[in-house]
């Protein structure tokens, strides 16, 4: 059976960059991209958002769209 094809994270993910979540838990919210890491057990990219009021929340890069 194959697999399913992986998502991708958007094209002009950098620090600064202003994002929408458009997946997960966080879907709907948006700010800027902060920190970039990659995962060292699932190797996926994951990004620190922070919101206009300063919330900070974690979230993986192929769930935001960038604006």
């Amino acid at each position: 059976m194959p697999k399913a094809p992986r998502a991708t994270e958007p094209a002009g993910l950098r620090e600064g960059a202003k994002c929408e979540v458009i997946a997960g838990t966080h879907a709907g919210k948006s700010g800027l991209v902060k920190d970039i890491t990659v995962g060292a057990t699932h190797g996926q990219k994951s990004i620190t958002v922070v919101q206009n009021d300063g919330e900070r929340f974690k979230t993986l890069a192929r769930n935001v769209r960038i604006l």
